[in-house]
Order: structure tokens, then C-alpha cells, then sequence
């Protein structure tokens, strides 16, 4: 499978489980020193933040309104970016 079929099926997938447009539930889990970068992605929006058992980890939750999958997959792709980056 190459990545346009991934992306086509993430895409589907999306559609079918959201009527867009909506409120997404971005989850990511980074190292506490990427946090910053996560919280760049989504400018004036608020966030949950968890941090790990021991601490060097950070569980980042944003609520976003999302137009439509494609806003909600290019957001994981510049997420992807993020050294150490977990998306749930």
C-alpha cells in the first residue's frame, strides 16, 4: 500500500465516523519537551495536558473545529513532523 491509499483510506474512514463540519478530539502523547511544537499546531485553542507516570512524557488533548477530514489529516501531517510524536 502506498501512502495515497493510506491517506485515501484515513480519509474515508474519517468521513464515516464524523459529520463534518465538527468538534475533532486530537490526543497526541510527546516528550514534555515537545509540547510547544504541539501546541503550535493549534494557535488560541485550549488544552488538556497530562503528564506521564514519571513524568517525561505529556498527553495533549485539543478540542478543534474541523471543516473536513483534510483539515483534520493535514494536521496529523505536520504533527507526524514532531520527533517522538504518538497520535491517538
Amino acid at each position: 500500500m502506498d501512502y495515497s491509499e493510506k491517506f485515501k483510506q484515513q480519509k474515508e474512514l474519517l468521513d464515516q465516523q464524523h459529520d463534518f463540519p465538527c468538534e475533532y478530539l486530537f490526543k497526541f502523547i510527546v516528550p514534555k519537551a515537545q509540547v510547544e511544537k504541539v501546541k503550535a499546531l493549534f494557535p488560541g485553542h485550549q488544552y488538556e495536558l497530562r503528564p506521564s507516570k514519571k513524568g517525561n512524557y505529556m498527553s495533549v488533548s485539543v478540542k478543534h473545529h474541523a471543516e473536513s477530514s483534510d483539515l483534520v489529516l493535514a494536521i496529523y501531517e505536520k504533527a507526524a513532523l514532531i520527533e517522538g510524536l504518538i497520535a491517538l
